[in-house]
């Protein structure tokens, strides 16, 4: 069954955050994500919620989006976004 990364984020510092991007972008690439929606404008509807900026990524399964982020690239990647904001993220199974 598919599965979707879902991460909302808030950026304190656009230049280290870009070097996080470049170290994503490579553990995306290393563990096949489907990059789904990765910033654009967000339109609240309903409730409170009024993310800064909004990351969805497709898997083919669950075990998949887990080996990413578990992935040593990954790793890296969140080792030089530390400072340059804060990330909230879920994985969901799902179609």
């Amino acid at each position: 069954m598919p599965a979707h990364i879902i991460a909302e984020v808030t950026i304190t510092d656009p230049d280290q955050m870009a070097k996080y991007r470049e170290w994503s972008t490579r553990a995306m690439q290393e563990h096949g994500a489907e990059v789904v929606v990765r910033g654009g404008q967000i339109v609240p509807l309903e409730g409170d919620w009024t993310p800064e900026r909004v990351v969805v990524l497709k898997f083919k399964d669950l075990v998949a989006a887990q080996a990413y982020y578990a992935s040593e690239t990954y790793t890296h990647a969140r080792q030089v976004r530390e400072g340059a904001g804060s990330i909230r993220m879920i994985a969901v199974e799902g179609v």
